[in-house]
């Protein structure tokens, strides 16, 4: 489900799952990981690309097929200490870690997961026509990928949060306008190549120079969103309100919330 080429150093990571809008299962997680690992350990990749198989980049999380597992739940998330990164924080944080640059290939639906792992790229080449959203919240959950850990440099708290709570799609000029967008293009391969090729005439060493030094000085305290995010996301799973917000995504109606805990 997890599509790795390597022609002329540029390594091309394909979502492959065209029929689900390649949306998320937990193989797809575990694979991601071993493919970031993969690039890490190729001393010759000079670039790398992220895109999905046909229409669209990534439509999300495969919520039904991941939560009919609970020990897929508790693999998503377990982590060893509280600032670790967990299975699905590694998914985008882990092109991060790479010292090469990342360009996330977005054309169509780019929701929820994807949007995450996407924001995890350093570099998004989006198409007119696509869709990007964070929706979580949709779920009765939080995003606990690790986006909030990259979002805090491209928008303003207000939107972040924002678009997080609303959990609706938004164009891609308006993702555009909140800082989601690197560029906007009718052809998104032809861009990402342009882009390619003006990186490359560039020395590595200096690409990763400049990579480490802006994520330094964008850096929050990492460890302790990363302990939120997963701390967050296990109180919403035991919540009862989350097994109605499920519901209520589901179609079903007359759904009335508890009162909020203290949080």
């Amino acid at each position: 489900m997890i599509k790795l080429e390597k022609l002329n150093n540029i390594a091309t990571v394909t979502l492959c799952r065209a029929q689900k809008q390649n949306a998320l299962s937990f193989e797809m997680f575990v694979q991601l990981k071993k493919t970031i690992n993969n690039i890490k350990q190729d001393r010759s990749i000079r670039a790398v690309i992220i895109k999905g198989e046909g229409e669209h980049f990534c439509a999300g999380l495969d919520v039904a097929g991941v939560m009919a597992s609970p020990f897929n739940i508790v693999k998503l998330l377990f982590k060893w200490l509280p600032g670790n990164q967990n299975l699905a924080q590694k998914v985008v944080l882990g092109w991060q870690s790479l010292s090469v640059p990342v360009i996330a290939q977005i054309d169509g639906n780019c929701l929820g997961g994807g949007l995450q792992i996407a924001l995890g790229a350093d570099y998004r080449i989006v198409n007119n026509n696509a869709k990007l959203a964070i929706m979580e919240a949709r779920w009765g959950l939080c995003p606990d990928m690790g986006a909030n850990v990259v979002l805090s440099g491209l928008v303003k708290r207000d939107h972040a949060q924002w678009l997080a709570s609303h959990a609706n799609p938004i164009s891609a000029q308006q993702a555009e306008q909140l800082g989601l967008v690197t560029q906007l293009t009718d052809d998104t391969q032809t861009a990402t190549h342009n882009m390619l090729n003006t990186l490359l005439e560039r020395s590595p060493d200096t690409l990763a120079a400049i990579k480490r030094i802006t994520q330094q000085s964008y850096k929050l305290n990492q460890r302790k969103i990363l302990a939120k995010e997963t701390f967050s996301q296990v109180r919403l799973l035991l919540n009862p309100n989350t097994k109605k917000a499920i519901a209520k995504a589901k179609g079903k109606t007359d759904i009335t919330y508890n009162n909020a805990k203290r949080w």
